[in-house]
């Protein structure tokens, strides 16, 4: 009763990511049914905040086939000797003919159910978009890089540090501006108010001249 030959493949038989700092990149496999019913599947993974996997989730019709496409998120360092302990696991059982993906109950991949739930065990493998690039800095247990040794990282180093000195020139320029605004400011100011105390002085003067004249009886 058992069949020699699994209700599905899956090509390849290993999740190869490319990998390039702070860039996502993704894994396409290709799931074919190999059987005369309807297989239903479902994608899991060790690391599901890790991963975007489109369909997670599908019911293939017989002897035909669909792509699920797997999409890693940007990371911001490299892993330990280039080696990732992520793994995946694709299920798969026999539904009733025609079924539909929202009519899969809860309990289609549960074991307990008494179902038959093949499984498939697919592991991560990080290859580097530039090998030439690589050294033995980047599998080092500190993980520190060598800019040196890797051009894209290097040009990528040298950006952010022309980024950073014009920032600093452009804050430098903006407080010498704020500067001369406020010696202008201050020099008008001043100004007016020389002006407005000669003119006080002025009238003080007058008035103290209008009293003190002599009047007459």
């Amino acid at each position: 009763m058992t069949s020699t030959k699994p209700l599905i493949t899956v090509h390849p038989d290993e999740l190869k990511f490319q990998f390039e700092l702070e860039k996502q990149s993704y894994c396409d496999l290709k799931v074919v049914n190999n059987t005369e019913h309807h297989v239903a599947f479902k994608v899991k993974t060790t690391s599901p905040k890790k991963y975007f996997v489109r369909p997670n989730t599908g019911v293939i019709q017989p002897w035909d086939a669909c792509v699920i496409r797997v999409t890693s998120q940007a990371q911001r360092e490299y892993p330990p000797d280039m080696q990732c302990k992520d793994k995946f696991l694709l299920q798969s059982t026999i539904v009733p003919p025609h079924t539909d993906l929202d009519e899969l109950p809860q309990d289609a991949f549960n074991k307990d159910s008494g179902k038959v739930i093949e499984e498939c065990k697919l592991r991560v493998v990080y290859t580097l978009a530039n090998r030439n690039s690589v050294d033995g800095s980047l599998a080092s247990s500190n993980q520190n890089v060598d800019y040196n040794s890797n051009p894209a990282l290097q040009s990528l180093k040298e950006e952010r540090d022309s980024a950073v000195r014009q920032t600093q020139q452009l804050q430098q320029e903006l407080e010498l501006l704020k500067r001369r605004r406020y010696r202008k400011n201050s020099g008008f100011s001043f100004t007016f108010a020389f002006f407005v105390a000669l003119i006080g002085i002025m009238l003080g003067f007058l008035l103290n001249l209008s009293l003190s004249s002599p009047s007459t009886e």
